[in-house]
């Protein structure tokens, strides 16, 4: 009689499952919960990530073991861990359950995209592996950063694009509910694309429409459009207030959009380009 599925799985895995008294092995899963372990300095532990696991450079080196989002239990047990820090995106289900079933500890750290929640993402991760005074400390420092930010007074009002990336001539831009429009509101933006939900693509003629007057855009981003001359050249573009006066802003997109402790820092730094840029005499806004 053949077994069924899972308890193939099963006993595959413990065959790659830790011995009980094994030295701690930690693979950590999502860029927001690496960059948190680290900035603790937590990661000593630490022998695998996932590909959205990019920072540090301490980090960005260690074994893959695929997209947080499409894990297998197979690349996971192979670097025979004995714990699992993940935020709440990874998956599939059926390998996180797969995971624990051979007893490995998996702790998923609650995860939502509000700039509210990082201090508390950080309070989590920091006592689950034992950095509770060190984290308060993180805690409270981005807490008073994006304090500082809530601060500032109001810019003019503003429609900006953040471009994510694009399929042939078609820019994918940010809507409602992604990082990225949150973002934008928080350093005083209107986001021209708040009428769709999510990443879309956008042509010629909504971009036309809706006019941006800042294009915001990753350096990853504007890589995959071809460069800013690429990005100028997109049909509809070259009709928007954003074209007519070179208004591109690039960011770092992993730390501005990863929600994780370099965030509100770079939300800072963000708006201290806007002030500039829209205060000067020579770009200021028609």
């Amino acid at each position: 009689m053949k077994l069924s599925w899972k308890l193939v799985v099963i006993s595959w895995l413990c065959a790659f499952a830790p011995p009980a008294q094994a030295d701690e092995r930690w693979v950590v899963i999502g860029g927001d919960v690496a960059a948190i372990v680290a900035e603790l300095n937590g990661d000593a532990p630490l022998v695998g990530r996932d590909d959205t696991s990019l920072y540090p450079p301490s980090v960005a080196e260690l074994p893959s073991v695929g997209y947080l989002r499409q894990l297998s239990a197979e690349s996971v047990m192979s670097l025979a861990p004995t714990r699992i820090l993940t935020n709440q995106y990874a998956g599939p289900d059926e390998v996180l359950e797969q995971l624990e079933s051979v007893g490995l500890a998996l702790e998923v750290i609650p995860s939502p995209h509000k700039l509210e929640a990082i201090a508390d993402k950080v309070r989590d991760v920091a006592q689950r592996i034992g950095r509770t005074k060190q984290g308060e400390a993180l805690a409270r420092q981005l807490e008073d950063q994006l304090a500082t930010l809530n601060d500032k007074p109001a810019l003019p009002t503003t429609q900006a694009a953040f471009v994510l990336s694009h399929s042939g001539v078609t820019p994918r831009m940010a809507g409602q509910d992604t990082g990225a429009h949150t973002m934008l509101e928080a350093v005083g933006l209107h986001n021209a694309f708040d009428s769709m939900q999510g990443y879309q693509a956008v042509g010629a003629e909504a971009l036309a429409r809706q006019a941006p007057e800042i294009i915001i855009a990753s350096q990853q981003g504007l890589e995959a459009i071809g460069g800013e001359e690429a990005l100028w050249a997109l049909p509809g573009m070259a009709l928007t207030p954003a074209a007519k006066h070179q208004r591109l802003v690039l960011v770092d997109g992993q730390a501005l959009l990863g929600f994780g402790p370099r965030a509100p820092q770079q939300l800072l730094e963000l708006r201290a380009t806007l002030d500039t840029l829209l205060s000067s005499d020579e770009t200021s806004l028609p």
